[in-house]
């Protein structure tokens, strides 16, 4: 089942998460912070950190006094189609795969005004932000992005997913995996800005 995600995560708020989506799953109900920290080896006021970090990014709901006070926020069944073209890589840069077909996204992802359109992520290095290989994101088309931003770009070796960044007054791309060393083009152009995230991710 593809999990929406509306913010990107760091790698243990994945792995939190992912804990307690599979637990849910099978047990019927959500793992207690004991049972969380117990599985990760963390203190209990840590765990509730990482919890509270999942509620404001929009994963979780938390009842403050219930002991088993986590639960996962319903997708929301207002959803949007845009399409989908193809693949984008996370990684050596690759051409996209521009076959258009619609895919359904939560609308909440999608301004009123701008064109979107989906990509599915082809490699590992935006993990640091929570962008995994196959996960699907969602794009807003446009030629201009801020430092910082995620964004789909185009160099002279193909199209990619990276943050952009300056340094000299000159525009780079920023991988957020240490494994990858950023790339400074001869030509760079900006296809679009990262907006949302659906995660692929079977249990």
């Amino acid at each position: 089942m593809n999990k929406i995600i509306k913010r990107t995560l760091t790698p243990k708020q994945k792995e939190i998460l992912d804990f307690i989506t599979s637990f849910t799953g099978k047990k019927g109900y959500a793992p207690s912070l004991e049972e969380i920290g117990g599985k990760f080896s963390l203190a209990v006021s840590t765990v509730h950190q990482h919890v509270n970090a999942l509620k404001t990014k929009g994963y979780l709901k938390k009842e403050e006094y219930q002991p088993r006070g986590v639960s996962l926020f319903e997708e929301s069944p207002e959803t949007v189609e845009i399409p989908m073209l193809g693949f984008i890589a996370a990684g050596i840069p690759i051409e996209p795969i521009e076959n258009p077909e619609p895919i359904k996204v939560p609308r909440t992802m999608i301004a009123n005004r701008g064109n979107y359109y989906a990509l599915k992520v082809k490699g590992n290095s935006m993990i640091e932000d929570g962008i995994w290989d196959k996960d699907i994101i969602v794009v807003k088309h446009q030629f201009t992005a801020d430092a910082n931003d995620t964004v789909v770009a185009v160099t002279e070796d193909g199209a990619t997913l990276k943050q952009l960044k300056y340094k000299d007054g000159k525009p780079y791309l920023q991988p957020k995996n240490p494994k990858y060393k950023p790339i400074f083009p001869d030509r760079l152009e900006i296809r679009g800005v990262f907006k949302g995230l659906i995660r692929n991710n079977p249990i």
